[in-house]
């Protein structure tokens, strides 16, 4: 399976001219180098224009659902489509999605953790769900956001449930990149999953993003990993067989004894 990253910068505040962005990078990238899954970064549409969000943020009678749905079925193409602003009633949600080759959004999930350093949760509502377990192309794969990658027992949550890719989109900055970096690379190893990222580059509101799209093998080893400053595709084969090899030269689940650790 062959998984591809898109590396780029967000227009701030301008929805319709991220879409036309992301349409011309996809079907670049489909086009040169036929993925089966294509990764967007977080809050691509809008970017963290936080106060202007009820104004362009996505609802239910929006455009991009049904934008990234055609892009998949058009370009035959799974799409880890990072997250939007999506605004369901009264909550302002920093949303993931996830829709398969048939143009089938199989699973949404809403970021749990807000980061208060950016004032998240004077704007946004934190998800009310749990993260799920999702299949594309027959492997378990599981979704969290930026920031929650700061809470291991999240992804530990997802492994246990057979996980064995777990997607990140991201606007993280550069003033914590090596976080990004160590973080991803203790999540993929302590999980035996991949670890596939998408950040954006740029900076916006005085805030320089670090780039640095990753993905991470169950072993630990960097298989690709973006640069800081420059749009880009980053791009790897997954192999689910390498998960089961890695956990069982390893057998961390097994050995774990959780009824100690409370």
């Amino acid at each position: 399976m062959i998984i591809s990253s898109i590396q780029m910068d967000i227009v701030p505040g301008d929805p319709k001219q991220n879409r036309q962005n992301v349409e011309t990078l996809v079907s670049k990238e489909v086009k040169q180098n036929q993925p089966d899954i294509i990764v967007l970064p977080e809050m691509w549409t809008t970017a963290y224009t936080l106060p202007q969000l009820t104004d362009i943020a996505d609802h239910e009678t929006s455009n991009t659902i049904p934008f990234l749905q055609q892009l998949a079925s058009t370009h035959n193409v799974h799409l880890a489509a990072g997250s939007i602003a999506y605004q369901q009633g009264d909550d302002m949600f920093n949303r993931a999605l996830i829709i398969n080759r048939n143009g089938e959004l199989v699973y949404h999930y809403d970021k749990l953790h807000l980061v208060p350093m950016l004032n998240e949760p004077d704007y946004l509502t934190g998800g009310k769900h749990k993260a799920q377990v999702f299949e594309l192309g027959g492997i378990k794969m599981g979704v969290i956001i930026c920031y929650d990658l700061r809470f291991p027992e999240l992804v530990r949550a997802l492994a246990l449930e057979g996980a064995q890719v777990i997607f990140l989109p991201a606007e993280w900055p550069d003033a914590r990149r090596d976080h990004w970096r160590y973080l991803q690379l203790a999540r993929a190893i302590e999980n035996q999953v991949y670890m596939i990222s998408c950040n954006r580059i740029g900076t916006y509101n005085n805030t320089t993003f670090a780039g640095h799209s990753m993905i991470i093998d169950p072993w630990g080893s960097i298989l690709a990993e973006g640069s800081t400053d420059q749009a880009e595709v980053i791009r790897a084969s997954l192999s689910p067989e390498k998960v089961t090899e890695v956990r069982q030269q390893v057998p961390v689940f097994s050995s774990r004894v959780p009824h100690y650790y409370a």
